[in-house]
């Protein structure tokens, strides 16, 4: 194990490239000045990395200060399981088995671990795994510093994908396509998950860094532009819409059952919630949240919203349709 004492930076995405601007970061987030809406709790140092687990129906959340994986109940907003990673933990994601898979960016792995067995798997990626997504059977990780997608199936790297300049956020789409996020050469890719082709490319904004999807759309937090985007993903995508989301968005959560994509405010400590079930985004609703919120998950089933602090080590829980929001 790493010591847990290393000084862990604000920055969210890292290193720039050559002949591309730096990729962008989270705003470094004001003492907050508001009560933060719902619940909150103490929850543990360096709270980043959220991932609803629908098999255990528990909140995956990463410690990066003490290099753990833990387990929360949603109801109680207590840990009730935990696995030492030997690196911090940031982006998490799971499977429809109830796996969360977490990139350990210093190692260039990524370990899937199990509510209830542990760690399942350790498997071998390209340089700094950033975020990672599961489709077609696959785990699919954007390794950020070699510029590649790392495609793993049955605990095992199969695959290597060629990137733009400093692949970061990337989600499933349908269970058919993956839409990634070059942070640094702000595109959006899209990969066949069947074949494993690189397909379609396009712009995607002014300083894009997470992107999440419901159905055949994906929505970007363009954390440099205060926007989000909105793309119809096939093998090219289409940029559809955006909305402003002034504050520095960066943390990006949906609602698939709902039709909500949920926000989070960096510069301002806010949860902003939109509905995206017509053609055009609106936002309505917004919550005061803990300090530096860079990440947020939804409990599918309540529609409870989970925004965890990076500097404060909460976790806190909004409910949209019981709570005011403005």
């Amino acid at each position: 194990m790493v010591t847990a004492g290393v000084a862990i930076s604000l920055s969210g995405c890292g290193n720039s490239a050559p002949g591309f601007g730096p990729a962008a970061e989270p705003a470094e987030s004001p003492p907050a000045k508001v009560k933060p809406a719902g619940e909150v709790v103490s929850i543990g140092a360096g709270a980043e990395g959220l991932a609803f687990d629908p098999a255990s129906g528990s909140i995956a959340l990463g410690l990066r200060e003490s290099y753990r994986l833990a387990f929360v109940d949603p109801e109680k907003l207590s840990i009730t399981f935990q696995v030492p990673i030997p690196n911090p933990v940031r982006h998490l994601t799971v499977s429809p088995r109830g796996l969360v898979a977490v990139p350990a960016e210093s190692a260039n792995s990524v370990f899937e671990i199990s509510a209830r067995r542990g760690v399942v798997a350790k498997v071998s990626a390209g340089e700094h795994p950033h975020d990672a997504a599961y489709a077609d059977g696959k785990l699919f990780a954007a390794d950020e510093f070699s510029d590649t997608v790392s495609v793993i199936k049955d605990g095992k790297e199969i695959d290597s994908l060629p990137a733009p300049v400093q692949p970061g956020g990337i989600a499933a789409v349908q269970n058919r396509y993956l839409a990634l996020i070059a942070v640094s050469e702000r595109a959006l890719q899209v990969y066949d998950a069947r074949s494993n082709e690189a397909l379609g490319r396009i712009p995607a904004g002014t300083g894009p860094t997470h992107i999440e999807a419901i159905g055949s759309d994906a929505f970007v937090a363009d954390t440099e532009g205060d926007v989000i985007r909105r793309y119809r993903i096939g093998e090219e995508p289409v940029e559809t819409g955006t909305v402003p989301a002034p504050g520095t968005p960066y943390g990006i959560a949906v609602d698939a059952k709902r039709k909500r994509v949920w926000v989070t405010l960096t510069a301002t400590n806010q949860l902003a919630g939109y509905s995206v079930a017509g053609s055009k985004m609106e936002r309505f609703a917004s919550y005061p949240t803990v300090r530096q919120p860079n990440s947020v998950t939804v409990d599918p089933g309540s529609g409870d919203v989970f925004v965890a602090s990076r500097t404060e080590g909460k976790l806190e829980r909004i409910s949209p349709d019981g709570g005011e929001g403005k």
